[in-house]
């Protein structure tokens, strides 16, 4: 059962149907969406593909789940959170079985605007302003507080998953469910985002977003994240120990008019000691967050990187993306390095710095 928690002291602003008990609809979801080839995405936990609503012609995303209980859980978080304007809402769930298999189909918004950092990349009308950085992180935090106000951790924040509604210029920014868990002791993230406590055996809980969130922050500021591996490896020992100890800098000139306002939100967020991290409501609170339509318009750097390095950036998605699959229990494990491995994102902040460098995916049929 997808059952809503009636209890909690802050319930969600969902419709009315979503003020009930959840069942996953047992008709054939044939019958009222129509499945095409068109592969939005492959991720660890499905296939999502495009459908569209035999009723009015509505495009939506449909999520492939094998059916167990552990997506029944995150399906019911998702469920749960639906009601939050920028995460990406839950519109039909059916139980269906295909060639002997049980499956669950979530049927989802369509998110056609692409992602955060592409968005800021492809723009044509002038730089990305520290004004804009602030905005973009109010409507995050937004997404991030309806999570944390029921005691859900997303626990993969990155801008992969932060997607706008559309192309056009008033398109709202929304966060994807990808590993939404209300159970905070299973390692699940990518290393660029990863707090220092996620990557050794201890336990961890909410704070581990908002080390995400920092690093976000950061990048949203100059293009470039704060930490990153010299090695080529998707996460060296060096870099492991940097996050730990929350080695990073704010190098110019990509910084150098970059408020003290936003550095000092960064620093707190960054704190290697989740006790010590800002919470998200205290980042809420911040003038930065809460008066953003105060924050100068300063011209950042942003854009111009990622222009820059936009051959770069999709490497470095890819290898955090497969790293994601192989890294979430096995501290001890080894990582591939990767054959003449070169990003010249990573190389121009080593350059910068003076240094030489340091010595399964399920595929599921969607043939309804």
């Amino acid at each position: 059962m997808f059952k809503i928690n009636t209890n909690t002291t802050n319930p969600p602003q969902m419709s009315t149907s979503q003020n009930f008990t959840l069942v996953p609809k047992t008709t054939r979801i044939t019958d009222e969406y129509e499945i095409s080839n068109n592969v939005l995405g492959l991720g660890i936990n499905g296939k999502v593909v495009q459908c569209t609503r035999k009723s009015d012609n509505t495009k939506y995303a449909l999520k492939v789940l094998h059916d167990n209980s552990k997506a029944r859980r995150e399906v019911e978080l998702h469920w749960r959170v639906s009601g939050c304007r920028h995460i990406v809402n839950i519109v039909d769930v059916f139980e269906n079985t295909y060639g002997g298999t049980k499956c669950l189909l979530v049927v989802m918004e369509l998110m056609t605007g692409g992602e955060l950092f592409n968005r800021i990349q492809e723009r044509q009308d002038g730089p990305f302003t520290e004004r804009e950085a602030a905005q973009i992180m109010h409507e995050i935090c937004i997404a991030l507080k309806y999570l944390h106000d029921r005691n859900i951790a997303h626990r993969d924040l990155k801008p992969e998953n932060l997607l706008y509604s559309s192309q056009d210029c008033d398109a709202i920014i929304k966060l994807t469910e990808t590993h939404i868990k209300d159970t905070l002791q299973t390692p699940c993230y990518t290393p660029y985002y990863a707090a220092p406590e996620i990557l050794g055996p201890e336990k961890y809980d909410r704070s581990c977003d908002l080390w995400s969130l920092g690093v976000i922050m950061y990048i949203l500021l100059c293009g470039f994240p704060p930490f990153y591996s010299n090695h080529g490896l998707a996460i060296s020992p060096g870099m492991k120990n940097r996050i730990r100890t929350g080695q990073y800098d704010f190098p110019l000139p990509e910084w150098q008019n970059v408020s003290n306002d936003a550095k000092d939100l960064i620093r707190g967020m960054l704190n290697v000691n989740p006790n010590e991290r800002l919470t998200i409501d205290e980042v809420m609170k911040n003038n930065w967050i809460a008066q953003y339509t105060n924050v100068p318009q300063t011209p950042l750097h942003t854009n111009r990187v990622l222009k820059e390095e936009e051959q770069q950036w999709p490497e470095v998605q890819e290898e955090m993306n497969r790293s994601l699959a192989s890294m979430r229990v096995d501290y001890g494990l080894v990582l591939k390095n990767i054959d003449n491995s070169s990003n010249s994102l990573l190389n121009k902040r080593k350059k910068a710095k003076g240094t030489q460098g340091e010595a399964s995916t399920t595929k599921f049929s969607t043939q309804f």
